[in-house]
């Protein structure tokens, strides 16, 4: 971990979709800011800015952030994952294949941060029942699919072997 503050910027050190990055970013920017604007790291939307839809979801050390509400610093030393990192040389990860399969993808606005938290689930090894799953999911917001497909791709990946 590298960092330093100088007036309103901290260099940062971090590593996102497997590359070590280093950066002066302002103490007061999100990390969705950083991703998208400096990085060109899209994937993440940037959809209400208060937490509440999901749109901005990416994986930091594993677990599912909203990161319109993470600020960039917190960021130093940490592992991130954003949906531009998933799939590899062309080959859709498995969650984002279960979503193709079961037609859960509609817009795709809201679709990177629910292939997020579903990979999470899937890497924690979560075996949640339905509502268990709803729960799980309740931070997302969808205004195309009405979740119906969604849910069926998250229990289909979720049940697999691995």
């Amino acid at each position: 971990m590298t960092s330093t503050i100088s007036g309103r910027t901290q260099k940062i050190t971090c590593t996102i979709n497997g590359e070590a990055v280093t950066m002066d970013v302002d103490i007061r920017e999100s990390l969705l800011d950083v991703l998208r604007n400096r990085l060109y790291l899209t994937g993440a939307k940037k959809g209400c800015g208060v937490g509440e839809c999901g749109a901005c979801t990416v994986l930091i050390d594993g677990e599912a952030y909203d990161s319109c509400l993470f600020l960039a610093v917190w960021a130093d030393g940490k592992h991130i994952r954003t949906i531009e990192g998933e799939a590899k040389e062309g080959q859709l990860s498995r969650v984002q294949e279960a979503f193709v399969e079961s037609g859960a993808v509609q817009c795709g606005y809201c679709i990177p941060g629910f292939v997020l938290s579903v990979t999470a689930l899937k890497e924690q090894n979560c075996h949640c029942d339905r509502e268990s799953l709803k729960k799980e999911l309740s931070g997302h917001m969808c205004r195309c699919t009405g979740y119906q497909n969604i849910i069926k791709a998250a229990e289909k990946v979720l049940t697999e072997e691995k």
